[in-house]
């Protein structure tokens, strides 16, 4: 069965990095497009990035453009989120996602807080 494991939460200062990582297994990694989305508290979860599979094509909401990269090794099947310049704002749920035919799978979450 599909599994993804995220990692690499915690507690930074404003303007810190953070990289969050996911170990996925149950399902041909390298031919899906990998999402990482998070969610504030009293907020909807939101799409923050996401990574096709061939090919390794990037799209980023607005607010992460130039501080976050999401990238993955296939052979690995892992995919990281790289947060630099991280604010408050930043704070949240973060969680892996994976899309195969009509089911969405969802890691735990591992949690952000950017606070000093």
């Amino acid at each position: 069965q599909v599994q993804l494991v995220e990692s690499g939460g915690g507690l930074v200062q404003p303007g810190g990095s953070l990289r969050l990582s996911c170990a996925a297994s149950g399902f041909t990694f390298s031919r899906y497009t990998m999402n990482w989305y998070r969610q504030a508290p009293g907020k909807e979860r939101e799409l923050v990035a996401a990574i096709t599979g061939v090919g390794g094509s990037q799209d980023y909401v607005d607010s992460v453009k130039g501080r976050f990269i999401i990238s993955r090794d296939n052979a690995k099947n892992t995919v990281y989120l790289q947060m630099n310049s991280l604010k408050p704002e930043d704070t949240a749920v973060y969680y892996c996602n994976v899309r195969k035919t009509a089911t969405m799978y969802w890691g735990q979450g591992t949690q952000v807080t950017v606070s000093s």
